[in-house]
Formats: C-alpha cells, structure tokens, sequence
C-alpha cells in the first residue's frame, strides 16, 4: 500500500498572468523539490483524468456549470471576479484538478492506495455552489466528499481545511449536511471575510489572530477539532490542504513552519487511523513562497507515506 500522488503537466498552462500569485511555478516548485529527495520513488504517481459532468452536477448546477463554459475565451483572459482570470486552459485544468480529487477517492476507498495527495491547480475551497472566487473554480474537497457519499455510500465525511484563508466555498456547499463535518483554521480577520459567525453545527471554525505564535496556533487548532472529530468518528479524512499559513508566504500574516504541517498532518493520519481505515484524500489548496511550499508539501506527504 502506498500514497498516490495525482499530477497533470496540463494544470500548469492555466495561467493568470506573470505577477499571479497563484502561478504554474507552484507546482513546478513542489516537482523539482521532490525530485531531490527519496520520497519521489516511493510515491505511486497518477495521471487524473477530467471530472465528468455528472461528478460536477453533484456539488455544481447546471446554470453554473454552463455560465462558466460561456465566459471560458478562445484567446486571451478574462475575469470572473477581480483576482480570478480564464483563459483557453482553464477549464481544462480545473476539470483534471476535480478529477484528481474524485479518482483519489475512488482509489482509496477500492483499496489500491493507502492515501492521495492530489498535486493540481486552479485550487477549489472558495468556490461556492454556483460562484467562482478567490482562484478556484469548481470545489475539488467538495467533489471529493460526494463522490464519497453517493457513489461509495459513506456515513461520515470529515473535512479539515488549514489554509489560511477560510474555505467559504466548501462552507456554502455543505453547511447544515450532517453526514459531513468540516473543520477549519484560517487568519482571522481576513479574506474572503465570510461564513466564520452563525454557522451550522457540522462547522468547526477556529479563527487565528494574525501573528498568532505556532504554539498557540496547535494549542487552538487541537482543542477546536480533536474531541469534535474523535466523537463523529468519520470514515474518510478530506484535506484542503492550503501551506500559505507559513511565516514567509506573501499572502498571509500568521507564522507556521514546515514542522506545523508536519505536526498537522500527524494529527489528522492519527484521526483516520482510529476510525477511517487509514484513509485520506488530501488536495492542494494555496501556498505562494514557492521553497515554503515545496517543503510544507514534502513533510506533508512524507507523513502520509508513512502510514501503513
């Protein structure tokens, strides 16, 4: 058993332009920091395949779906909100991202891997139900969830996102869906300033001040999620995992350190050992300082691989 790590050269030609942060180097950084270390060879690497429309439908409408194939251009780029561009590319890389994500979870749930890391961009957490924002198209850890429900008929999804911008998109889609329970830690007041207060009972948010110290951040991370996650005792562990909580990334204000995600993920890999079998789907979410990322994604996965 191994950890499958989903990567697609055509996720890299959406491109927002030269001075985007959220840029293919992204995931060129996390390639070539890989390929310096053992962990590549031991990773069993997967080509996704594009999310079908049927999948989309499941967390997506119609209308949406149809919106953004209308604005996708022939050449050239053009904005769905002021930090979100398409171009020709897009779609397509946005539909091999959530097919990452659906595939994982099948590959998972089948037994052929132990857990997935799905290396892929546009990201997904701040896309709402029928509204793209915040550099995300289509909900790739929402996807993942009902794929789970409906096509694997589990009981319990848990969902933890510990990106530093709130997960609003997944918020919108399963708030008050008692069959799966979201755990969140994000900057705190910060973008896209949204769905923190009032929330439904399958919300754990746990807001961070900005320049909140790593120890105070574990201390409010655990004693907001631990207790809630052993009792709902879910069957599958979904990960938003977004690195720019880091001290040096650009577009954030708190001070994690690669060993913060290392200690993260160690708690939710103890999570899904107790009640899931093992098993974790976890998606690439943001990340901006590209050696921060390259490096909180290999601590990352070298904990995933380690399960057993």
């Amino acid at each position: 058993m191994t950890t499958a790590f989903f990567s697609h050269d055509d996720c890299m030609k959406h491109n927002m332009g030269p001075e985007h942060p959220e840029s293919p180097e992204r995931l060129l950084s996390i390639l070539a920091y890989l390929a310096d270390t053992n962990l590549q060879q031991e990773l069993d690497w997967v080509r996704p395949e594009e999310i079908t429309r049927d999948q989309l439908l499941t967390v997506h409408p119609e209308t949406y779906l149809h919106q953004l194939d209308l604005m996708q251009p022939t050449r050239g780029r053009v904005f769905t909100d002021p930090d979100t561009a398409m171009m020709p590319d897009t779609l397509r890389a946005a539909r091999l991202a959530a097919g990452g994500n659906v595939q994982a979870v099948d590959m998972v749930m089948s037994s052929q891997v132990t857990n997935a890391f799905v290396c892929a961009r546009p990201p997904g957490h701040h896309a709402e139900r029928a509204k793209s924002m915040g550099f995300c198209f289509y909900n790739n850890i929402a996807l993942a969830a009902m794929r789970a429900l409906t096509f694997h008929h589990l009981e319990r999804v848990a969902i933890i996102d510990f990106d530093v911008h709130q997960g609003n998109g997944t918020v919108d889609i399963v708030s008050g869906d008692e069959r799966i329970l979201m755990c969140s830690s994000f900057q705190h007041p910060f973008y896209p300033h949204s769905h923190v207060h009032r929330q439904a009972d399958n919300i754990v948010n746990a807001p961070i001040a900005a320049d909140c110290s790593p120890e105070e951040y574990r201390k409010t991370v655990e004693a907001a999620w631990l207790k809630k996650l052993q009792d709902f005792r879910p069957q599958l562990v979904l990960i938003s995992a977004g690195f720019d909580a880091h001290r040096l990334d650009p577009m954030g204000e708190l001070n994690l350190a690669t060993e913060d995600y290392r200690w993260l993920t160690e708690m939710l890999v103890s999570v899904a050992h107790d009640h899931a079998n093992d098993r974790i789907i976890s998606t690439l979410e943001g990340g901006y300082h590209l050696k921060a990322l390259a490096e909180g994604v290999t601590a990352h996965l070298d904990v995933l691989n380690s399960v057993y």
